[in-house]
């Protein structure tokens, strides 16, 4: 059995024996008097610490309905061994008071170990909040330099546009110039034709 499948059992089974634990606070077996106070306190943060466990190996989801799981089972079997022996836990009061006496106790320890859960869970969640930030910061240092390396892909796309219209007009220029130079030469060449004809139609 691996070391995780051994806490996934050892820990629910710890936590219901500290809760079941605290009923004896007040009877011969464990009478402390003013240490009340103390005892309470150290069941409290062990049942802190095993709420923070349970959901470290189980989750929020699966840690929270073993240890409410766990919190109604402790809470019955105690109700059960007060009923059969209440002379033995409190004899000042009468059974309804022990009952429910006894059951907030459970239900409190039972609290301490949800709210082991919720620090831890609180923790994790601060941590990827704080991982999704930097992803955020990244994405938006991404955003503004792809915004840039388009703007200056713009600019060079543009450049190169009016590169290439400046180069079609002095091409076009080039062409209209060797277009009329050819149109002259042609009329000047014509024009000699002309005068040369005339000169073999008419001899002196």
């Amino acid at each position: 059995m691996s070391k995780r499948s051994i806490f996934d059992f050892l820990i629910p089974v710890i936590f219901a024996v500290l809760i079941f634990a605290s009923n004896f606070l007040n009877t011969n077996l464990f009478k402390f008097g003013d240490m009340n106070f103390a005892v309470w306190f150290v069941l409290s943060v062990l049942c802190f610490v095993c709420g923070w466990f349970l959901d470290m190996y189980l989750g929020w989801s699966l840690g929270g309905k073993v240890l409410f799981s766990v919190v109604i089972s402790v809470t019955v079997i105690s109700v059960l061994v007060i009923a059969f022996f209440r002379d033995y836990f409190d004899s000042s009061n009468i059974l309804a008071e022990n009952l429910i006496l006894f059951s907030l106790r459970n239900i409190a320890l039972g609290a301490m170990g949800v709210f082991g859960m919720a620090i831890i869970e609180v923790l994790n969640l601060h941590k990827q909040l704080a991982v999704y930030e930097e992803r955020i910061k990244s994405s938006d240092s991404r955003i503004v330099e792809s915004k840039i390396e388009a703007e200056l892909t713009l600019k060079e796309a543009k450049l190169q546009a009016e590169k290439i219209l400046s180069d079609a007009d002095i091409k076009s220029k080039n062409l209209l110039l060797k277009k009329d130079r050819i149109e002259n030469e042609l009329k000047e060449f014509i024009q000699i034709e002309r005068e040369l004809i005339k000169k073999y139609q008419d001899p002196e």
